[in-house]
């Protein structure tokens, strides 16, 4: 499958690790671009990031209008009426960024799967159904679509990958009801999620920001740099 266009950085040269960052619905790759700059990583973990686009397609809840998303939403209740054959396209274009990493010579196990919302849906769809162990799957503001398939689909690899999720307790656009019944179906799976909440509405938050840097600092730190 041909790469989506995306953005793609290295805070250093010889990049370990890569993190795969999808946006929210009706935004772009650049949106999350100026977050690695935000990041407190250790200055000596050299990580490239990748912002794809995803395609753009007509979105039913918003009249039908053309935007970028990785699936269409047919109604206000988002965690019904799922777009599957939408989900499993953007799971599908995500593969195809694993893939060209490991040619690339980057394992698995040291990339993350990181989303915004319908991005997080995504890495969470995508990332559980890898076939290969993932350093772990970063899931802001989002929830788990098509949890009823995971018992058929989930990868015996990625049984217990690290997952962290955030949510803001004043979503609008995803309730957090939402996102704390996808939580509950993870730890209901053994997946144990480092779970944070944060008086936000639909967003990120300068303390959220923190605590993914020490998060993703955790998911690439050698034995040297935890003794």
């Amino acid at each position: 499958m041909e790469l989506l266009s995306h953005i793609e950085l290295a805070t250093g040269a010889d990049p370990r690790g890569t993190v795969i960052w999808m946006h929210g619905l009706g935004a772009d790759g650049w949106d999350f671009v100026p977050i690695v700059r935000e990041l407190d990583l250790p200055e000596d973990l050299a990580l490239r990031f990748i912002f794809p686009h995803a395609p753009v397609r007509p979105v039913t809840i918003n009249n039908g209008y053309a935007m970028r998303a990785w699936y269409d939403i047919a109604m206000a209740d988002i965690g019904r009426l799922p777009d599957e054959a939408g989900i499993r396209q953007s799971q599908a274009q995500v593969e195809a960024f694993l893939a060209r990493e490991k040619s690339r010579g980057i394992a698995a196990r040291d990339i993350v799967l990181a989303g915004f919302s319908q991005g997080g849906a995504i890495a969470l769809h995508a990332g559980l159904r890898h076939t290969e162990a993932l350093a772990g799957i970063l899931a802001l503001s989002t929830y788990l679509p098509l949890a009823e398939s995971l018992d058929r689909e989930s990868s015996d690899a990625n049984e217990r990958v690290p997952v962290f999720m955030a949510h803001g307790t004043q979503d609008p656009v995803v309730p957090l009801a939402l996102a704390e019944s996808s939580r509950a179906t993870l730890a209901s799976r053994g997946l144990d999620p480092e779970w944070h909440t944060y008086p936000m509405p639909h967003s990120v938050c300068a303390e959220e920001v923190g605590a993914i840097s020490r998060w993703l600092a955790a998911r690439y730190a050698s034995p040297i740099l935890l003794a």
